[in-house]
């Protein structure tokens, strides 16, 4: 598929969310740079406008801005009529949007952890839903779920935020399976430690002793996991040497792996 300028267009249009910074951000500018339409989502819509702006210079696609707290109900709610809509179809849904919070579980807002597992978990099931019966309908589309090798392992100090990755990731390889033959693919990412805004906002600890080949650019995150998903993937872990790690500590018994993030944390701190 190519667009109006002849670049080579992998979807019509795409919805992203978390938009407005870090890995959403690159999402957007690189489906942009392929000729993609984009509906753009996020709390800050200041930040998406300028975003907006940007992109249609840069590139001539029309760029829709949706601000929404997808910890809102009503706010969700507007964001799943527009991937519902059959007159303008949305051919690639991004489910990026997601924060952590740092501490521990029980000396913690349950207040904040519940609209964590809101934003992470909740709203990327109801976009999933929204997106996927105008998909099946036509027989083609893509959902892009953005999870985290932390849904692999037990995370001490971070339990909500690595339970509703894990959960990211158990819902997308059931969803992948169920889809197989309709036309219309699921694919889940697992970045690892990504330079973005999230673990400043999420107050994360340790973070400074962390070598620098151990961090990823939101850029290579994005374009890893579109390629990824263009080919059907299940599952996409960006990053070789992130990938050599997932598949070195698949057979370490849960006991163990509980163990040893224990007191990696128990170091940070």
């Amino acid at each position: 598929m190519t667009d109006g300028a002849g670049r080579a267009r992998r979807w019509r249009t795409a919805l992203v969310t978390g938009a407005s910074s870090g890995i959403g951000d690159a999402f957007a500018r690189c489906l942009a740079a392929e000729g993609s339409d984009l509906v753009v989502v996020a709390r800050d819509g200041e930040r998406l406008d300028v975003l907006a702006e940007e992109l249609t210079a840069a590139h001539g696609v029309s760029v829709e801005v949706l601000p929404a707290d997808l910890g809102a109900p009503v706010a969700r709610h507007a964001v799943e009529q527009r991937l519902a809509s059959r007159d303008r179809p949305v051919d690639l849904l991004v489910n990026n949007a997601g924060f952590g919070t740092n501490g521990t579980f029980h000396e913690m807002s349950v207040d904040r952890e519940e609209q964590e597992v809101q934003v992470n978990a909740l709203a990327l099931l109801r976009l999933t839903h929204a997106a996927l019966g105008p998909m099946v309908a036509r027989g083609s589309g893509h959902v892009l779920n953005v999870a985290s090798i932390g849904g692999l392992y037990p995370i001490p100090g971070s339990a909500t935020y690595g339970a509703t990755k894990a959960f990211v990731c158990s819902f997308g390889d059931a969803v992948h399976e169920e889809l197989r033959g309709s036309g219309v693919h699921l694919t889940t990412s697992l970045p690892g430690f990504t330079r973005t805004e999230f673990q400043e906002r999420s107050h994360w600890e340790g973070q400074e002793g962390l070598p620098g080949f151990a961090w990823l650019t939101a850029e290579e995150v994005a374009r890893q996991s579109l390629d990824g998903v263009w080919a059907g993937r299940a599952r996409v872990v960006p990053a070789r040497r992130y990938q050599l790690l997932t598949a070195a500590t698949a057979p370490v018994p849960p006991f163990l792996k509980r163990l040893i993030m224990g007191r990696a944390q128990d170091v940070a701190w």
